[in-house]
This record gives structure tokens, C-alpha cells and sequence, in this order.
């Protein structure tokens, strides 16, 4: 078996990042016996949200994203916060980036953003019944404007790259079909 070629030797914390830590952990691979240092973003497991209103329109936000340096179409979304359950932290991020509630929060999946850095998972909700009954909270550093667009609208938008970001087309897939 490919994972008993792997013998974890030692790990060790590099950085804390408040949204990840840095760890390095040792291995030794056989049958050669060679050591080497792997990088692992140590990070809490993140919920995505499609929320979904009662005439068929998904509620979006577009907020600037840092890696890419430009502002992206997404769901809301964000970390599960420590002794929190992914649903729960899901509607606890729904209401506080659009101000929007559901009727119904159900699970559609999960996924391993990247197993190959990062030891965390992806919890995806669907989201029913969406309706407005506040005003977004977002965090200090965020920025956000909600925008509604009809779950129909989805495929070309993702196909013209409107929307692109992969954990966001992950959750649509599980709604709509993308190809």
C-alpha cells in the first residue's frame, strides 16, 4: 500500500498565520530510507453556502481576494469556528456576510481542498428559502456586495469564468450541472 511507504519521523510547528499554521512534518520514505520535510498548512475546516431564495435566484457576494490581487464572484463562506458544528457555521456566515436566512440548511458534500498541503476540510450547504432580514456584518477587513443572480445563470457564468473560484464550483457542482 502506497501510505505504508511513509513513516512520520517528527513534526514541527514553523508560524501561525491566524487563519492556518505552518508545520513541517519529517518522513521516511522506503524502501529507500531517504528523509525529506513536507510543508502543512494546518487550517480549521472551512464551510461554503449556496443559498438558494424562494424564486429560484442564488445569492452571491463579490469581495476582493488578496492571493489574486482582484475581486471575485463567490458564496458566502469562511472557517468553522472552534466548538462549532459546519452547519452551524454556515448560517452563522449566510446572515453575517448577506444578511440573508434560510428555512433549510442541508449538507451536500465534502471535500479535501488540497490534501497534498492542507489537512482541512470543505463542508458544503445548499441553503432554501433564502430570505433578507438584516444587514450584512462582515468582518472589519471584508467587503462585500451581495448580488442575485437566478440558479439558471449558474453554468454560463461559470463556463465564462464570471465565477471561478474552485471550492466555489466544487459546491456548484452538487447543485447544478456545470458541463
Amino acid at each position: 500500500m502506497p501510505h505504508e511507504s511513509w513513516t512520520l519521523l517528527g513534526s514541527q510547528d514553523v508560524s501561525d498565520e491566524r487563519i492556518f499554521r505552518i508545520r513541517h512534518d519529517r518522513y521516511r520514505f522506503e524502501p529507500t530510507a531517504a528523509e525529506r520535510d513536507f510543508v502543512v498548512l494546518d487550517s480549521p475546516d472551512w464551510v461554503n453556502v449556496v443559498p438558494v431564495t424562494p424564486d429560484g435566484r442564488v445569492v452571491l457576494i463579490r469581495q476582493y481576494r488578496h492571493g489574486i490581487r482582484r475581486v471575485t464572484l463567490e458564496i458566502p463562506g469562511g472557517m468553522v469556528d472552534p466548538n462549532e458544528s459546519p452547519q452551524d457555521a454556515a448560517v452563522r456566515e449566510l446572515e453575517e456576510e448577506t444578511g440573508y436566512v434560510a428555512d433549510r440548511v442541508r449538507l451536500l458534500g465534502r471535500v479535501t481542498p488540497n490534501p497534498a498541503i492542507q489537512n482541512n476540510r470543505c463542508h458544503m450547504f445548499l441553503a432554501e428559502g433564502c430570505r433578507r432580514l438584516a444587514e450584512p456584518k462582515p468582518d472589519p477587513f471584508e467587503r462585500i456586495e451581495v448580488v442575485l443572480r437566478p440558479l439558471e445563470d449558474i453554468p454560463e457564468m461559470v463556463r465564462s469564468e464570471e465565477i471561478s473560484h474552485g471550492l466555489v464550483l466544487n459546491a456548484f457542482a452538487w447543485v447544478v450541472r456545470l458541463v
